[in-house]
């Protein structure tokens, strides 16, 4: 079977798509980690830690929502759904993985901890499971 060619709007597409995991990714990360450490997560909480408006993480969550990632209450906490949950899990494995491995490199943590947050959303899965076997072995 054939590919299809591409359009001139595949690559917009392509690109959207990519966005909304990165932010399911960051979101559903955040969440997990404030209903770990408060208990619960709240918009309020969510805009500070990421430093958009309060409309901003609405919005997201109202489309996280839609692809079954959370269950969101107006004015009240927010829950990860599984498929949240577990997006969360791994997210924060491959966001620590990456961690470990630039301070490994000799990074200074606040540099590796910069960058892991832009690197987590566009390796390979291949280039991080090579990654989690070298510090294995190492």
């Amino acid at each position: 079977m054939k590919n299809k060619p591409l359009t001139r709007a595949d690559p917009f597409k392509i690109k959207r798509k990519r966005d909304l995991i990165e932010s399911a990714e960051d979101y559903t990360e955040l969440i997990q980690d404030l209903i770990r450490n408060k208990g619960e997560a709240r918009v309020c909480d969510l805009a500070k830690h990421l430093g958009v408006s309060h409309v901003t993480v609405i919005r997201t969550l109202s489309r996280l929502e839609l692809e079954g990632y959370l269950k969101n209450q107006t004015r009240g906490p927010i829950f990860l759904t599984k498929k949240g949950d577990k997006l969360a899990h791994q997210s924060k494995k491959k966001h620590e993985t990456l961690l470990k491995f630039l301070l490994k490199l000799g990074v200074s943590q606040a540099t590796a901890e910069n960058d892991v947050e832009g690197i987590e959303h566009h390796i390979s899965q291949e280039t991080l499971s090579k990654i989690s076997e070298y510090l294995q072995q190492s």
